[in-house]
C-alpha cells in the first residue's frame, strides 16, 4: 500500500496529478498546463457541489430515470471532484474511491454492451420479422392471382362444356329431326308403293 500522507502534502499532490493528469495545451509559443487542485474541501464546497449538480442536470435537462448520457456525465463529474476531495486528505481513500469507480464504470460499460448488443439483436429480429411479413404478403398476393387464374381458366372450362353441350344437344335435335323426316318420307313412299301394287293387283271388272 501507498504510505500514509497529510493533506495538502506533495505525496498527495503527486498522486492527485497520477489520478487527474493535468491539461496541457499550446498557447502561442507557450505551453500551458491546467493540474487538478489540492486546496482541502469544506462543507460549503460540499454543499456548493450539490447545488451545482442539481443546476446543471435541469440545465441540461438530463433525464431522471432510464439511460441518460447527460445524466452519467455529471454524475461521473461530481464522482471526480468527490474522489480529489477526498485524496486531498486521505490519499488512500482516494484511491480506493477510484477503484470503486472504475470499477463502477467496468460495470456499467459491460451493461451498456449488453443493452446496445440487444437492441442490435432487437433490431435485426424485427426487421427480419418486417422482411418475413412482407415475404408473407407477396406469397399471399401470388397465391391469390394464382387462385384468380385457376378460376378463370374454370369458368372458361365451363363455359366451354356448356356451349359443346349446346352443340352437342343442337345436333342431335337436328339429326333427329333428319332420321324423323326419312322415316315419314319412308313411310309415305311405301305408302305409294303400297297403292300401287294394290292397284295393278286388283281384279277388273
Amino acid at each position: 500500500p501507498p504510505p500514509k500522507t497529510k493533506s495538502g502534502s506533495p505525496e498527495n499532490e503527486e498522486i492527485l496529478n497520477v489520478i487527474f493528469p493535468p491539461r496541457e495545451w499550446m498557447e502561442g509559443n507557450q505551453m500551458w498546463a491546467q493540474r487538478v487542485s489540492s486546496t482541502p474541501s469544506t462543507r460549503a464546497d460540499v454543499v456548493n457541489l450539490e447545488e451545482v449538480l442539481d443546476r446543471k442536470l435541469q440545465q441540461r435537462r438530463a433525464l431522471e430515470t432510464g439511460i441518460c448520457p447527460v445524466r452519467r456525465e455529471l454524475y461521473s463529474q461530481c464522482f471526480d471532484e468527490l474522489i480529489r476531495q477526498v485524496c486531498v486528505n486521505c490519499a488512500e481513500r482516494g484511491l480506493l474511491l477510484l477503484r470503486v469507480r472504475d470499477e463502477l464504470q467496468m460495470t456499467i460499460a459491460a451493461y451498456q454492451t449488453l443493452y446496445e448488443s440487444s437492441v442490435v439483436f432487437g433490431m435485426r429480429k424485427a426487421l427480419q420479422a418486417e422482411q418475413d411479413k412482407v415475404d408473407m404478403l407477396q406469397r399471399i398476393s401470388a397465391q391469390e392471382k394464382e387462385k384468380e387464374d385457376l378460376t378463370a381458366r374454370l369458368n372458361a372450362q365451363k363455359d366451354e362444356r356448356v356451349a359443346n353441350e349446346r352443340r352437342d344437344e343442337a345436333k342431335r335435335e337436328a339429326q333427329e329431326k333428319k332420321r324423323a323426316e326419312q322415316i315419314q318420307f319412308l313411310k309415305r313412299t311405301n305408302q305409294q308403293l303400297k297403292t300401287q301394287l294394290e292397284g295393278m293387283v286388283a281384279p277388273k271388272k
